[in-house]
């Protein structure tokens, strides 16, 4: 187990007691991903969908690359390594 950096964004800091940033350790993507959802319930509907897959509109970024480009949840992790997770945001006229 390694401990990385999670940059949330603004959108998800109140599911994560206002925090922007966070320390958290797992092994891999998707162990950073659980450990949150077990810290913070709030984060999960806003994370993954009903079978534990990252949400379609939801972007995690491993020191700048899309997971989806490497090896998604299952990525490995090495100690300093930054996460940052960006939900998609639409609007506009």
């Amino acid at each position: 187990m390694v401990t990385v950096s999670v940059r949330l964004p603004t959108v998800l800091r109140p599911a994560a007691g206002g925090q922007s940033k966070l320390s958290v350790a797992g092994a891999a993507v998707g162990d950073v991903v659980d450990r949150l959802i077990e810290d913070y319930p709030a984060l999960e509907s806003n994370l993954v969908d009903d079978e534990g897959s990252v949400r379609k509109f939801v972007n995690i970024y491993l020191n700048d690359e899309d997971i989806r480009f490497l090896e998604s949840l299952e990525t490995p992790l090495s100690e300093g390594d930054e996460l940052a997770i960006l939900p998609a945001v639409a609007g506009g006229q």
